[in-house]
């Protein structure tokens, strides 16, 4: 029997052309609610972003976060799990990012900020996103904050170039233009079973729906790993289940698909 169903927020929750949560989602969840069923986000996004789940949090819809790719997951005011990345890999990624002139942002527990922000990172943030401007910092500053995510801006091959100076930290890539980093063991998957432990559910009885490559590990690990079908074929690859796009009433078709409402 499921008891907690886990959803990534872009391209799964939120449409990418619409940017809104679809009717039939909010249909499927508000019943899924109703007989009992607990209803977890699984994001990249810190709160400070999270901007387009008001249909939900309005409703009551939602029990708990995961938030910052695992780094950071709570219920209401109680903060259930934390880890910063360290501090040693925070600035080889920072010294990286400005020598290559490289926008990052960083993701305190309560801030954010960015460093060297161009084009690209204010046209997919501010105008695509919807998120509202981060303040501007140089480096130093920047770093002087426990940091829990940090968000380059450089494609994978320039990933590639750091990954070997950096031990302790994950990698985790939803975009072409930016990856979001977090402490080594920070992973949505982890924030499953920071959830498994503060409820007393089972691994088993989860259900986790996703479609980025930051969503793989948690496909993989719950019970039931759901892609949808605007997902790549790595991610479908990874999943038990793929359903119809998130614009062609995906979540709702998968929750009936097992029986679940």
């Amino acid at each position: 029997m499921t008891k907690a169903l886990f959803f990534d927020i872009d391209g799964t929750l939120v449409s990418f052309q619409t940017h809104v949560i679809p009717a039939s989602t909010i249909e499927a969840l508000t019943l899924a609610h109703q007989k009992g069923i607990q209803i977890f986000i699984a994001t990249g996004r810190p709160t400070l972003i999270i901007n387009n789940l008001g249909e939900l949090q309005s409703r009551g819809l939602i029990d708990g976060y995961i938030t910052m790719n695992g780094g950071y997951c709570y219920v209401g005011d109680e903060v259930i799990y934390k880890s910063a990345i360290p501090e040693k890999d925070v600035q080889t990624i920072a010294r990286f990012c400005q020598a290559n002139n490289y926008p990052c942002i960083f993701v305190g527990e309560h801030d954010a900020s960015v460093c060297q922000p161009d084009d690209v990172l204010r046209y997919i943030f501010y105008q695509h996103l919807g998120v509202k401007e981060f303040p501007v910092e140089d480096f130093d500053k920047a770093m002087q904050r426990d940091v829990y995510q940090l968000t380059p801006f450089f494609n994978p091959e320039q990933e590639k170039e750091v990954l070997p100076y950096v031990n302790d930290c994950e990698f985790g890539r939803w975009h072409p233009a930016f990856v979001d980093i977090t402490a080594k063991g920070n992973t949505k998957q982890n924030g499953i079973d920071q959830f498994i432990q503060r409820f007393g559910f089972k691994l088993e009885e989860t259900i986790a729906f996703g479609d980025g490559g930051n969503d793989i590990g948690m496909l993989r690990h719950a019970g039931i790993g759901v892609a949808m079908g605007n997902a790549n074929d790595e991610v479908k690859a990874a999943a038990d289940y793929v359903t119809a796009s998130v614009d062609e009433d995906g979540i709702f078709k998968a929750l009936k698909h097992f029986e679940v409402i």
